[in-house]
């Protein structure tokens, strides 16, 4: 069986253009540090000690060579690759270019570049991810849209894009999700909701949401939970009206 070191991939240094000005002087190693070598780890060491030859990779037929590279390419050249076939070199791009310029990958086919752009736009930007049609990148937008601007989200058709809606919703708004069709959503909404407006929640179907509204709700509006279908939500109504007439 053949040891680590006979696993590890390694270029031929004889056919390679920086044996003469790299080997020669200890800027690459063979098997560790070496461009050649079909091995990210071994590029990533390469380009970390030698940044400058980035730009000679830009174009390179190997992916990974590109997307290492990008990482110390500058803004310009960047630019230049943003049609690059290969979504790992694209996130890169997502992730380095300046803010300015993402609005060119606001449409990308990857969802892992779209989740980026959504994550590092300016949040007035934001509105042009709210109807992408991956849901990862609908959350990180009802996470950094401005609260005032979550209208059109409040009908999200995954729920956990609603969730963090929710949570995020002017208090004065969350009148509008009341009805919600997800339990999880309409505890959120009664858990922040002013307390005069719970009364709808202490009739909801679950009884996780009666109980969150019945532990807020105004004391005058508990006597009929104590009669409700959980044990929970009786005792909470019990308490509290006890400790009125008290």
């Amino acid at each position: 069986m053949p040891d680590e070191d006979d696993a590890t991939p390694r270029a031929d240094c004889r056919t390679c253009p920086h044996r003469e000005d790299r080997l020669q002087k200890g800027r690459c190693h063979p098997g560790d540090a070496c461009v050649g070598a079909l091995s990210g780890r071994q590029i990533a060491r390469f380009f970390k000690i030698n940044p400058d030859l980035a730009e000679q990779y830009a174009g390179d037929p190997f992916w990974e060579r590109r997307a290492i590279a990008a990482r110390y390419l500058s803004v310009q050249r960047l630019l230049r690759m943003l049609d690059d076939p290969d979504e790992v070199v694209r996130r890169v791009l997502a992730y380095r270019l300046p803010v300015d310029a993402l609005a060119a990958l606001i449409d990308d086919p990857d969802r892992e570049v779209r989740v980026t752009v959504a994550d590092r736009l300016p949040p007035e930007q934001l509105e042009q991810l709210v109807t992408d049609n991956d849901y990862l990148v609908r959350q990180y937008v009802a996470k950094r849209l401005k609260p005032g601007r979550l209208f059109r989200m409040l009908r999200d058709p995954e729920r956990e894009v609603r969730k963090t809606v929710a949570s995020r919703l002017p208090e004065e708004s969350l009148g509008l999700m009341l009805d919600d069709a997800e339990a999880e959503i309409r505890l959120i909404v009664a858990e922040r909701i002013d307390a005069d407006a719970l009364g709808a929640l202490l009739r909801d179907r679950d009884w996780r949401v009666r109980l969150a509204a019945c532990q807020r709700a105004p004391v005058a509006l508990l006597a009929p939970l104590l009669e409700d279908d959980d044990e929970d939500v009786r005792a909470v109504a019990r308490e509290r009206l006890g400790k009125r007439q008290a």
